[in-house]
């Protein structure tokens, strides 16, 4: 593992972090405590440093199984990336709450969930540009900063944002970008990457296999179960991602390289990029995707 500074937080972070939406059970998968503790420590192990959950992951259930594991472990050894702005009603089903006193209980629920006194990065959680355009908002969570509850403030900008919210991140005391990139989805190298650039913001990139697609597994007429958030999504986006994946597998990745660690790559060789977020439901997954040579990245 390779470490990188995430912006001017001056954090060294894992140049891999562990996703876990997954925890949550919305991808076909409902976790024990067991299973999550054995993924973090095959994550520990490989170097990894950085997680990044939600609150909305379950009803604070993510953040529990990771806080019942960071209480049996050393705390320090982790950098913990949580989100705000929804409340978790069901499958696919959340309600908005980014009003700031509800923000603030989301974060003394997240707080206990997580079992511990601080979270690293706060990440306001894909809300629209009147959503952040809440001056009391920020000002209410740059106390709690004050306060020791939060080190860094952050962004996770949704998948069908406009440059808005990446513009104006420093102005609202934001250090840090989640962004959506993969090699089938590039708009963040026009619309974010540049104002990342230009303040020196953290950037953590999320869905770097596409949901999956970028592993070669899917083929066309694939199904997914209800159970498995990939059944919402339209079908000709499906039909279209698994061409172009094939495409992919294909034409670039050379020869005894696997499609999922080619696609980490991808992502790394971006040096505005300082750490890609990466889920997984089986040990497998997790060592195939931390079997990456790194160093020219």
């Amino acid at each position: 593992m390779i470490f990188r500074t995430l912006g001017k937080t001056g954090l060294k972070v894992s140049a891999i972090s562990l996703g876990t939406w997954q925890f949550g059970g919305e991808w076909n998968k409902t976790f024990t405590q067991n299973e999550v503790d054995e993924l973090l420590d095959t994550a520990a192990a490989g170097g990894i440093n950085l997680i990044d959950t939600a609150e909305c992951y379950g009803d604070h259930l993510a953040e529990s199984l990771i806080g019942n594991y960071l209480s049996r472990r050393d705390r320090t050894k982790w950098f913990v990336a949580t989100k705000f702005g929804h409340k978790f009603l069901g499958f696919n089903n959340r309600q908005w709450e980014m009003e700031p006193h509800t923000v603030l209980r989301q974060l003394d629920l997240s707080l206990q969930a997580l079992k511990t006194d601080y979270i690293d990065i706060y990440q306001f959680h894909s809300g629209s540009n009147e959503l952040f355009d809440q001056p009391n908002l920020w000002e209410v969570l740059l106390k709690q900063k004050e306060k020791g509850k939060i080190r860094f403030l952050g962004i996770s900008i949704s998948s069908k944002a406009d440059s808005y919210q990446a513009i104006n991140a420093s102005k609202v005391g934001a250090d840090v970008l989640q962004i959506l990139y993969n090699r089938l989805d590039r708009r963040a190298e026009k619309d974010f990457f540049p104002y990342a650039q230009e303040q020196n913001l953290g950037v953590l990139v999320r869905v770097p296999l596409a949901g999956g697609f970028l592993t070669g597994k899917y083929k066309t007429g694939c199904t997914f179960p209800k159970t498995d958030i990939r059944s919402t999504y339209p079908t000709e986006k499906i039909i279209s991602w698994i061409k172009e994946a094939e495409e992919i597998q294909k034409n670039e990745i050379p020869p005894g390289v696997s499609f999922s660690q080619w696609a980490i790559a991808w992502c790394l060789k971006n040096p505005i990029v300082h750490s890609v977020i990466v889920g997984c439901k089986t040990l497998d997954q997790l060592k195939n995707n931390l079997n990456l040579d790194l160093s020219g990245n």
